[in-house]
This record gives structure tokens, sequence and C-alpha cells, in this order.
């Protein structure tokens, strides 16, 4: 009789936490619209993606379905470089997270095309710009006051 109790316990269906959604606008960082925008929603403690959608014509995204988790928002390029991220979002299971507000260079977002073909061409300039704005993005989610991003036309040698 105890075995099968421990069977009947341990076969017996857990409550499913209750999913959670998040939603916000993707702006530039002068505060205009990024329409058409890929906007991913990634996990912090995996590091996995858990969402990819596009924003609106105004800006709007949403992700639902959720886990309780934390995550980050980001902005990606055509290129498919993220540059924006919001802060972190810790999120409750059957929370409506809302407001959230993520914000990226227009121009590095506009300018994804032209960006690509530029790494892909190997000229350096494209990529240092979108690595600044990762860098100095991700330090002001985390609260830094100030950081310093070098990008280097990749033939600096210590002989030059």
């Amino acid at each position: 009789m105890f075995g099968s109790a421990a069977f009947a316990a341990a076969g017996a269906p857990r409550a499913q936490a209750q999913p959670a959604s998040l939603s916000g606008s993707a702006s530039s960082s002068a505060g205009q619209t990024l329409a058409n925008v890929t906007v991913q929603l990634r996990d912090v403690v995996t590091g996995q993606l858990a969402g990819t959608t596009t924003s609106t014509a105004t800006g709007a995204f949403s992700f639902g379905g959720l886990q309780a988790g934390t995550y980050t928002v980001e902005v990606v390029s055509a290129t498919g470089q993220i540059v924006g991220t919001s802060a972190a979002i810790s999120v409750t299971a059957g929370a409506t997270v809302t407001g959230v507000a993520v914000s990226a260079t227009a121009a590095v977002v506009a300018a994804g095309a032209a960006a690509g073909a530029a790494v892909a061409g190997g000229t350096a300039a494209a990529g240092g710009i979108s690595t600044a704005v990762i860098v100095t993005t991700v330090a002001a989610a985390a609260g830094v006051a100030g950081a310093v991003a070098v990008a280097t036309n990749g033939n600096a040698s210590p002989s030059k």
C-alpha cells in the first residue's frame, strides 16, 4: 500500500504556473518610434532566447506565454546585431508586465542593411559602431555611469 501511495503522489499532476506576458515599445535614443524592427526576449539566467517578434508601426511589441524569470528585451538590426537592450525585467507567474521601454540608435537600425554590406565586405567601422552602442546600452542598463568602447580597423599591431 505504501508503494502505491508513493506512485500515486509521483504521478499526480502538479499545478502549472500561470503564464505571464510582457509588452512595451521600441524607440530610438532620440525618442523616435522604431517601427517594424526585430525585437527579441532573452532569459537573463540561461542566456537563451524566449521569443522573437517584430514591432508594430507604433513601435509596440509583446510577448506572451512566459514562464516566471528575469528577461531583457533586445532590438536587433537588419544584420542581426543587438543594437539596444532594456534593463533586466523580473516577471512573476501570471503577471502582465507593461510599459517596458527599449531604445537603440536609430541610425544603426535604419542603416542595418548598409552596415551588413560593409561588415560582409570586411570593413570594421560599421561593426565598431554597433559594438559601441551595445556596450554603452548594456552599461547604462546595468547602472554604470560611463563606458568606453574602442573600435579598431583590425590592422592595428604592436609594431605599427
